[in-house]
């Protein structure tokens, strides 16, 4: 049965059924427990965003705070990866990856390669990412394409509370290890979610909304922008088809295919930096292998290539935004037709 709840509580459920069902499943980070022995009670934080509330009387001995040291909660994760356990490590903000990179993509990433396929790293790293919080330029950041870069890792991010639950769930069972990062503007969102498990395989991206004008594919917070813009143009009659990655390593280059075929036109929306980021990936890939299909240059709706503002005015500005998605997808429904400008006039 499905019930309405918040992002940070389906990854939470995630987190609560994977423990109930393998003792080998254990949650490691920084204040995940917090509180114990003080007015607060034994459970005061769970974490910084509250996720894992509730955990540490559960299942004692497995939620365990550690010393601010990256390097070595996530040290101690791999290791126990390795060892036959399921960590899940929680490294508050993705910002922090430079504290503790060479365990991530030096050790963790080449292990099954390393000794020939006989090691299993079951990591899962759980990771705030993303602005749109105010958190200024040290924990604001969209790192996604760094972990894309290293072969060996897994990378995933939500865009909804059900996707959330899924795909942890999956996360924790893989035996290779995941970065799963979670949008800070997405915490507090809300959709249906079962109460039961149930898992989302990976490198199956989402087609949300079908269209046969322009494809707009992205991830994480951007889907909703997405979505909110292709129900906007809509009225004007342009019919844009969704396509929300999920996971972007592995990459669903099927899918994105598939709709570019049919829309000949793209447009791909990326919270990260421009250079190196998804979205030039992605367009690098379509302009490969989907060239003949397209009707009109591929763009790029990304933020811009500086660290992210504190302001809020400025952050508002660095972030990709409706109106920046609606004006790329004017432009390319303009290019070589005057028709296609009329239609998509004032959405922008």
């Amino acid at each position: 049965m499905a019930r309405e709840i918040m992002f940070m509580n389906a990854i939470g459920e995630a987190l609560d059924s994977e423990m109930a069902r393998d003792d080998s499943v254990f949650l490691i980070g920084e204040d995940i427990a917090g509180g114990s022995g003080t007015p607060g009670g034994p459970d005061a934080w769970g974490g910084i965003m509250g996720v894992t509330k509730g955990l540490y009387g559960k299942y004692p001995g497995r939620v365990v705070d550690t010393p601010i040291s990256e390097s070595a909660l996530v040290g101690a994760g791999v290791g126990a990866a390795v060892a036959g356990m399921r960590p899940v490590v929680e490294l508050m903000f993705i910002d922090f990856l430079g504290v503790c990179f060479d365990q991530i993509f030096n050790q963790a990433a080449k292990f099954r390669y390393m000794f020939g396929g006989k090691a299993n790293t079951p990591l899962v790293i759980r990771t705030l990412c993303g602005g749109k919080a105010q958190a200024a330029a040290q924990h604001s950041q969209m790192l996604t394409p760094i972990f894309t870069h290293i072969p060996g890792l897994k990378v995933v991010c939500p865009s909804s509370p059900y996707d959330a639950k899924g795909l942890l769930i999956e996360a924790i069972r893989d035996d290779d290890p995941v970065i799963f990062m979670e949008h800070k503007a997405l915490l507090a969102t809300k959709g249906d979610v079962p109460q039961e498990s149930y898992t989302i395989p990976f490198g199956e991206a989402n087609l949300l909304r079908e269209g046969q004008d322009v494809t707009i594919v992205t991830y994480g917070l951007m889907v909703l922008m997405a979505m909110g813009v292709a129900q906007e143009l809509a009225k004007n009659g342009i019919q844009c088809e969704v396509i929300d990655l999920r996971t972007i390593s592995p990459l669903d280059e099927e899918t994105i295919l598939e709709s570019v075929e049919k829309t000949g036109r793209l447009v791909v929306v990326d919270e990260a930096y421009p250079r190196c980021s998804v979205a030039a990936d992605i367009s690098s890939i379509v302009a490969e292998k989907g060239f003949g299909s397209l009707k009109a240059p591929i763009l790029k709706v990304t933020a811009p290539h500086c660290p992210v503002p504190f302001a809020k005015d400025l952050e508002d500005a660095f972030v990709p935004s409706p109106e920046k998605i609606g004006a790329a997808v004017a432009e390319i429904m303009s290019y070589g037709q005057g028709k296609g400008a009329a239609r998509v006039q004032g959405v922008a």
